[in-house]
């Protein structure tokens, strides 16, 4: 990864969310929960995913706002924070090992049911910053136990599944550990288990890092800092 000081990584993410004064170790109710959400992103709180619109359907819309569409379920509220659409850029390391910049948008919305969806959208960048076209696709769901034993499963448009375990760090930041990662004929053959860990920064982005298993040790494999744009 770069040498930059405002990187994104496990180790300013974990600094972060211990030190946040919003993090109280209770547990906060639904009606708390939402209000201190939409407190801290109100200049989004008008904008959300588009509804399709192309008939009919007996069950609700997506949203990724939490003040439109079904109520959260109340099993989520461990991962209602995450809930909204990001967007913003971070770094990556391709094949060869050589690192380049990536612009993301990423939804986290819900449609009243026990799980979350998850749908990310990334894009090279060039060395002017300049998007280069489409990258990597991922879509998947993310579920949470009264144990808070987190659960994701994912799969990507350049041939990887995964699944994750993991549980909340504290209520700003949320650490997963593949499980289980598979690659297709076409995917990348080098790719090991990795960790994830998310978490929101002082200034309510959301940062995530992804680090890899090469060689024996974990290191840095992608990595970004979000803006909510929407929820």
């Amino acid at each position: 990864m770069s040498e930059n000081k405002n990187e994104t990584t496990p180790e300013n993410i974990e600094t972060t969310a211990a030190s946040h004064p919003e993090n109280d170790p209770g547990k906060l109710n639904g009606n708390d929960a939402v209000n201190q959400a939409a407190e801290q992103w109100k200049d989004a709180a008008s904008r959300n995913i588009p509804a399709l619109e192309l008939g009919d359907t007996p069950v609700p819309d997506d949203t990724a706002n939490l003040r439109q569409g079904p109520s959260l379920h109340d099993g989520l509220l461990g991962l209602l924070p995450l809930v909204g659409v990001w967007q913003g850029e971070g770094q990556a390391h391709d094949t060869q090992g050589q690192e380049y910049t990536f612009g993301q948008q990423l939804v986290i919305a819900h449609d009243g049911e026990n799980y979350l969806t998850f749908s990310s959208r990334t894009w090279k960048i060039d060395t002017e910053g300049k998007p280069e076209g489409p990258s990597v696709r991922e879509t998947g769901f993310w579920r949470i136990s009264e144990k808070d034993e987190i659960e994701v499963t994912y799969t990507s448009s350049n041939g990887i599944v995964e699944i994750f375990y993991g549980e909340p760090f504290n209520d700003r930041a949320w650490q997963l550990e593949s499980a289980s990662t598979m690659v297709t004929e076409t995917g990348p053959k080098n790719l090991g288990p990795g960790k994830r860990m998310y978490g929101l920064m002082p200034n309510n982005n959301l940062g995530w890092v992804d680090e890899r298993m090469v060689d024996g040790e974990m290191r840095p494999y992608m990595s970004a800092e979000l803006t909510r744009i929407a929820g």
